[in-house]
């Protein structure tokens, strides 16, 4: 698999004229969403759901075989039962988190990456600091959440970064209050582009396709209630997990709805990508992971989007159909079942 790539026409005949010239390139930022699919600690947290990220030797009680028989799902239920997370299985998934993450910018990584499934600021660090070292990023960005899981939205960046990240998290639909349970908040954090203008980014993690429209309809709409808080003159971005399906966006149109009309939106400058998550059950390619993009209102401190990549080229992250290769510890294959989203932009000429 390549990395598939769409450039504005313009920008290609300006940065062809540039190197002919041998002047400098402008500069540019890059934005990764990364789905990380369950990078889990292996030590139980209390109060929250993580009793399938344990090493096995840690499962045996019968008080766990009886907490795991209670799961519907026999595939969550096996999981619990006998996924053994253990430092080994937990040491490779942190390796190829990393190798995928560092596969963009001649090995360092995107400026800014927007994690979605992160336990907790201790696994994130570690990331950080064993596994992306020679990536440059401060201290991870991450506020913890109220899903049962725990799975949580972060950043990475390796931009200076304002204090006061806040983590927003919405109610659901009255009629969906049941379900609050497993719903993400959405973590807001302002960056400082190399020209000194402001970017203020949104990380994602939207209710999963198994629920009610009317959820996701309700986290677009909080969403855009935050860009309408962020100043004027600050560039905004929101990436991560939508969750929003091919076959659902074609019947309620959500993306032309609450999307499109203010945002650029990553899907529509990938040329040739078929999408960043494969449903197997009915063969259907999904953009779930995006990266959107809004401009500031002030002139002189714009910036646009340059282009847009599907970050596939790690091999573990393809299977032999070349769909994205969930992760697998018993066997130590695989990645994340997102493929990874980059924009990268530029100041406006």
């Amino acid at each position: 698999m390549t990395l598939r790539k769409i450039a504005i026409g313009a920008l290609l005949v300006a940065a062809t004229v540039s190197a002919c010239s041998n002047t400098e390139a402008p500069t540019s930022v890059t934005i990764m969403a990364f789905n990380v699919q369950n990078l889990f600690d292996n030590i139980d947290a209390p109060g929250k759901d993580d009793k399938a990220y344990l090493p096995l030797a840690d499962k045996q009680s019968d008080a766990h075989i009886a907490e795991c028989n209670t799961i519907p799902v026999e595939s969550w239920r096996d999981e619990c039962l006998s996924l053994d997370w253990s430092d080994v299985a937990l040491d490779h998934k942190l390796g190829v988190v990393a190798q995928a993450i560092q596969q963009v910018n001649n090995g360092l990584g995107p400026d800014i990456v927007a994690l979605q499934e992160v336990e907790n600021i201790g696994i994130l660090e570690r990331l950080r600091t064993e596994y992306l070292a020679d990536s440059g990023y401060r201290p991870a960005i991450l506020v913890d959440g109220p899903d049962a899981r725990g799975i949580d939205v972060a950043f990475l960046t390796r931009l200076p970064y304002r204090d006061g990240a806040a983590l927003h998290w919405f109610m659901p639909l009255e009629e969906f209050a049941d379900r609050a349970a497993d719903t993400r908040g959405v973590l807001e954090a302002t960056f400082e582009l190399p020209d000194g203008s402001l970017l203020t980014g949104f990380s994602v993690h939207f209710p999963a396709p198994f629920h009610p429209t009317g959820m996701r309809v309700t986290a677009y709409e909080h969403l855009q209630q935050l860009r309408e808080q962020v100043p004027a003159d600050h560039n905004v971005f929101a990436a991560g997990d939508f969750n929003t399906t091919s076959v659902e966006d074609e019947r309620e149109r959500l993306l032309d709805r609450y999307v499109r009309p203010d945002w650029v939106v990553s899907n529509d400058l990938c040329d040739g990508c078929a999408g960043t998550q494969y449903y197997s059950r009915d063969q259907s390619w999904s953009f779930l992971d995006m990266v959107l993009f809004a401009p500031s209102e002030d002139a002189d401190n714009a910036w646009q989007v340059r282009s847009v990549e599907i970050a596939n080229q790690l091999p573990a992250q393809v299977t032999a159909d070349g769909t994205p290769n969930r992760y697998r510890s018993a066997e130590r294959t695989g990645v994340s079942d997102h493929w990874p989203v980059l924009m990268t932009l530029e100041p406006r000429p």
